[in-house]
């Protein structure tokens, strides 16, 4: 990740005013992606405040249907949200909003997505065709979004580049790894999909 432009986010030597003209009353990113790939811990890992998580005990209705290979352990899973905040500066603080990963809560995402300014799409390489369809949906919502690579240690791990080409992204979109138990590594990833923000509104700009 290049940090220069970051590291003027956040200190605030750039111009964020046009990205962020109502960053002082925080902005909204919604963190996406299949059952199972650490959307709730990212979440409570960055946030510093208590998370709100809305986590249910899984029954016998989800078997044959919520199906993750790395998580045969997992007994909860979000039906509603998960919410936290993380202040990047004074100025500047991150609402997020965690979606449920089965697609039966899909119909959530109408009132989650309203005001977001981006989104951070949780991959898991061991189902990385669960990606397509949201990756889908946020691109039919014109949603600017990055691509974070949350690490599992027993998850195979491909060149970015390969996982590019996988999901068909553009050049353009980030592509990053992230740890989602790791607060600074997950820090790091909401800091790309800033960046990414003032590339696009920059561009916007000038074109």
């Amino acid at each position: 990740m290049d940090y220069a432009n970051s590291d003027a986010l956040v200190t605030g030597r750039h111009d964020t005013e046009l990205l962020l003209p109502h960053s002082a009353r925080g902005v909204k990113v919604v963190v996406v992606g299949g059952f199972g790939v650490g959307k709730t811990t990212m979440v409570g890992s960055v946030s510093e405040i208590p998370p709100l998580t809305t986590e249910e005990t899984m029954t016998q209705a989800g078997v044959g249907i919520d199906h993750n290979p790395g998580a045969q352990g997992k007994n909860t899973t979000t039906v509603a949200m998960d919410f936290g905040r993380i202040s990047i500066n004074q100025e500047l603080v991150l609402y997020l909003f965690g979606t449920p990963g089965q697609e039966r809560f899909w119909f959530l995402w109408n009132g989650i997505f309203e005001g977001a300014l981006g989104a951070v799409v949780l991959v898991d390489t061991r189902q990385i065709e669960v990606c397509f369809e949201v990756i889908t949906r946020l691109e039919d919502r014109r949603v600017p979004f990055v691509v974070a690579v949350n690490t599992f240690p027993e998850a195979p791990q491909h060149p970015l580049q390969d996982l590019r080409t996988a999901l068909a992204l553009s050049d353009s979109v980030p592509i990053v790894t992230c740890d989602a138990r790791d607060r600074a590594s997950c820090r790091d990833a909401l800091l790309s999909l800033m960046v990414y923000l003032c590339t696009l509104a920059a561009a916007q700009e000038t074109a």
